[in-house]
């Protein structure tokens, strides 16, 4: 059986690379590919506009049709819509947006008493697990009594809106719960004086069309270790996006994350 998905922001980027990666993958049918009222390409085939060949799928501002998993790539404000629609038609949530306030992350929880949603900062199978192992890293150096500096880089296109990137912030969450940090510094200038001991460093790139990087260095006295992930597109995201609605599809009402669909 096929999961029906709707796609929201399906004519953005991202919506773009879901709906042409869904088109290959037999266990899915997209029934629905979701836009803000002003979007100028609505009405258009979605399946044109993503270039991969018509599927009687129009781009719409309408959420009134079924579906069993809604894939969320839209905008802070579109996520909200996103939400109330989900809960209202009982249906699962891929949460993919980013930049979202801490109020709407409550939102999300409380709503997960209802429906099954995944969220994550990014869908990349990879980068996921390059978070894993940088957890890992920190926590035998914190072990092992290893005094280490963290410096977050992390690289993405010109037209990202937030910095650092959630990507960024979610590893050093997970690095800083290890080795106990309490500081977060985004970017330096200045004399600024001799680096603490209890703080992570954060460097926003922005450049071109890079689909994103994220270098994470572990600096400690005479060695470095670093974990370096890398997109050279965005399909590494879709196909972990649509890897999660499929997921969703034998969860109960909760709130999950791209660890719980890699087992981690």
């Amino acid at each position: 059986m096929q999961v029906r998905i709707a796609i929201h922001g399906a004519a953005g980027r991202m919506g773009q690379r879901l709906i042409a990666c869904a088109a290959a993958d037999p266990e899915l049918q997209l029934v629905a590919a979701i836009e803000s009222p002003n979007c100028p390409q609505l009405g258009q085939d979605s399946g044109l506009v993503a270039g991969v060949g018509a599927n009687d799928v129009p781009l719409t501002a309408d959420w009134s049709g079924s579906c069993d998993v809604v894939i969320d790539f839209s905008s802070p404000a579109g996520a909200k819509a996103a939400l109330e629609a989900c809960l209202m038609r009982s249906c699962r949530l891929v949460m993919a947006t980013t930049g979202l306030s801490p109020e709407f992350l409550e939102e999300l929880q409380t709503a997960a008493h209802q429906i099954p949603i995944l969220t994550a900062p990014n869908m990349s199978t990879s980068v996921n697990l390059a978070i894993h192992l940088s957890q890992i890293a920190a926590r035998v150096m914190r072990q092992a009594g290893v005094e280490t500096d963290v410096e977050i880089i992390e690289r993405h296109h010109r037209q990202k809106h937030d910095a650092p990137s959630g990507t960024a912030l979610r590893f050093g969450e997970v690095i800083a719960q290890e080795l106990k940090l309490t500081e977060a510094v985004h970017g330096r200038h200045g004399m600024i004086g001799p680096r603490p001991m209890n703080e992570i460093g954060y460097h926003a790139v922005r450049t071109g069309d890079d689909a994103g990087q994220h270098l994470i260095v572990f600096g400690m006295l005479g060695e470095t270790l670093e974990v370096r992930v890398a997109a050279s597109n965005r399909d590494g995201y879709a196909r972990g996006a649509l890897a999660a609605a499929k997921y969703l599809c034998n969860c109960g009402p909760g709130m999950y994350s791209m660890n719980d669909l890699l087992g981690f």
